[in-house]
């Protein structure tokens, strides 16, 4: 049935002219100024693709989009899926399996997250080099999940470092502050308590978000290498936690967005 449903979106994908993606990239909150910079061929809603989840979240616009970007063809999905929408893993990582079936090479992944590294600032980028996954569920866990690849995925090394240690030469050449850090996912909606901040800092994460982390897993099952970089859009101090303001939060990825797309236009050269 999941089978026969991904067929069918990636046929009618393949039928509106996708064809030969070699890069796939998903933007995270705030982050869409990326499509202004692809020489575009193809803009698709996700309402009407068969099969596709809608994204339901205001300030993402539910758009794939099929362009050129730094002379590579690339598939962007412009608006992701999250649990917190009601969606279930398989739909949270749909959109990353039919990337996967149209032929991508290489995922580059972004979301908008907050500091629990307190030496980290509002506006920062953090490279992911590990995660940790709260979100209480897998994207691999489902009958039949064998028949796409192993369901025992080795998450030894989730994030590619052969494309990492290109990205961190990109930021030293640009003077990008890049941290390098481990992302926590958490399922949300709401945000967290402050003592559970501090226990994110006993598990030593240094950025927390609610996304990301389902569709690495899904990644690694389809040995398809992929990145992530995280937007620290807000700091996250349980002794001095301030109200979260999403607007600001939404303002601060605007802010910080040139400089992720500098290292994602300038990596897809040499991947």
């Amino acid at each position: 049935m999941k089978k026969q449903q991904l067929k069918e979106t990636i046929d009618f994908l393949k039928s509106e002219g996708i064809t030969h993606p070699e890069i796939g990239i998903v933007l995270g909150t705030g982050l869409g100024k990326l499509v202004k910079e692809i020489s575009v061929e193809k803009e698709i809603s996700y309402s009407e693709i068969p099969n596709f989840p809608i994204a339901t979240v205001e300030f993402h616009s539910g758009k794939l989009i099929y362009g050129e970007l730094s002379g590579k063809k690339v598939l962007v999905m412009a608006g992701r899926f999250h649990l917190y929408e009601g969606y279930n893993a398989w739909e949270v990582t749909y959109g990353i399996r039919a990337m996967h079936g149209l032929g991508i090479k290489n995922l580059l992944i972004s979301n908008a997250a907050g500091a629990i590294n307190l030496s980290y600032r509002k506006g920062d980028l953090m490279l992911i080099e590990d995660h940790i996954n709260l979100q209480g569920s897998s994207p691999l866990a489902f009958q039949g999940a064998h028949t796409f690849g192993n369901i025992f995925a080795d998450m030894l090394a989730p994030y590619s470092k052969e494309i990492n240690q290109k990205i961190k030469t990109i930021a030293q050449e640009n003077n990008i502050l890049l941290h390098e850090g481990i992302y926590t996912s958490v399922l949300g909606p709401q945000l967290e308590t402050r003592s559970e901040y501090r226990m994110l800092q006993i598990l030593e994460t240094d950025a927390v978000g609610m996304s990301t982390v389902p569709e690495v897993i899904v990644a690694k099952q389809l040995n398809l290498p992929c990145i992530g970089i995280s937007v620290i859009t807000d700091e996250c101090n349980p002794k001095n936690l301030q109200p979260v303001d999403i607007a600001e939060i939404i303002a601060v990825a605007g802010e910080a967005e040139p400089k992720m797309m500098l290292l994602f236009k300038e990596v897809i050269k040499v991947l």
